[in-house]
């Protein structure tokens, strides 16, 4: 269903693919920002990138389950981080690698960002991925 692709012409990445492709008739679901928020809407780990980057992480998997699918369907992140330091986005992609998301490799998009929506908010994650067959409907 997914296939990942490094062009050859281009520098091997560490731990993404240059490109993902899904194969037509596939189900994809186009997954909102996910923020640090817990589920009584308060700012996680005020002040820590990599506590919140964790939340963010807990918070996509849910958004992914509740359309049937996982961190090792996805297809293409965009990682938002308030910051302009190289170690803190560095700090944040190793999170980022070590949730499974970059299992795949997905192809993805660190950014360092004057701010986010909400306040205290350091990081944010959107996502794309492509949505399994389930079993019982084949």
């Amino acid at each position: 269903m997914i296939r990942r692709v490094d062009a050859p012409g281009l520098f091997p990445p560490p731990t993404y693919a240059h490109a993902s492709v899904v194969e037509a008739g596939s189900r994809l679901a186009f997954l909102a920002g996910a923020v640090p928020l817990d589920e009584k809407g308060e700012i996680v780990g005020p002040g820590d990138p990599v506590r919140q980057t964790e939340q963010v992480i807990a918070n996509l998997r849910e958004q992914l389950a509740a359309v049937g699918s996982d961190l090792a369907h996805v297809v293409t992140t965009d990682v938002y981080v308030v910051s302009s330091e190289p170690s803190v986005l560095s700090a944040v992609w190793e999170v980022v690698e070590a949730s499974g998301l970059s299992a795949g490799p997905h192809s993805s998009t660190l950014l360092g960002v004057a701010c986010l929506g909400y306040t205290g908010q350091l990081v944010e994650i959107t996502a794309t991925a492509a949505v399994p067959e389930r079993e019982e409907s084949r």
